[in-house]
């Protein structure tokens, strides 16, 4: 992979933080996790149950010390995540919850900035970019591909209070994670590519529109 790190000296290099990563493939943990390497922060992801019950992945997830979410009983996560902010540990999570189809940001969950509050640490945003073209929701995964850029972006830490509106924060935290979004957008070296499913219809490309993307995830669902 052709990686490109900005921002990385926003990452704390000692003490717990939140890093609220941008999800646009099945790749994304090993990427936002990238972001920390250069503070020599390790980072600790919660990731669905599943993915811990698989044969192959799970060893390797638990070995990693990644936190396991049960979403139909989160709190144990979340106070896991909590404990290990406050032990001086960083957290990633995706606040969006699941992969983000039309390459635009979603709703997000207010846990990121609930668990910041709660330990007295800071949320920082991050986005990689170009990581759908590997491996992404509702397209066979290409691991052959050689060169292909991926742009990691970390941006401003900012630190939630407990007294503040946890849906405002929310509100600010996702503004954040777009405007770092678009910023790699831009950035992104300009391809060759005639059927740019990675690129979000508002830039040209064929992935779905939001509202497009919402109904496809909203099958299953049904």
């Amino acid at each position: 992979m052709k990686l490109d790190l900005q921002g990385t000296e926003h990452i704390p290099t000692t003490g717990g933080a939140v890093l609220a990563c941008t999800h646009v493939s099945y790749l994304d943990f090993i990427f936002c996790g990238l972001a920390g390497l250069p503070a020599k922060r390790k980072t600790r992801f919660m990731a669905k149950q599943q993915v811990f019950a698989n044969r192959i992945a799970g060893p390797l997830m638990r070995g990693m010390r990644h936190i396991s979410v049960d979403r139909s009983a989160g709190q144990a996560s979340y106070q896991e995540a909590v404990a290990a902010l406050r032990a001086g540990e960083v957290v990633g999570v995706f606040p969006e919850a699941t992969i983000s189809r039309s390459f635009t940001v979603k709703q997000i969950k207010t846990g990121a900035v609930r668990m910041a509050a709660e330990s007295g640490t800071p949320v920082i945003p991050v986005t990689v970019w170009g990581s759908q073209r590997l491996w992404t929701k509702g397209r066979p995964k290409n691991l052959t591909q050689r060169h292909v850029p991926i742009l990691i972006r970390v941006g401003e830490p900012f630190q939630p209070s407990p007294q503040d509106d946890p849906e405002v924060l929310t509100a600010d935290l996702r503004a954040r994670m777009s405007a770092l979004l678009d910023a790699a957008q831009r950035d992104y070296p300009e391809t060759a590519d005639e059927n740019p499913f990675w690129l979000p219809a508002h830039l040209g490309g064929t992935a779905p529109t939001p509202e497009a993307a919402a109904a496809l995830d909203d099958q299953p669902a049904r």
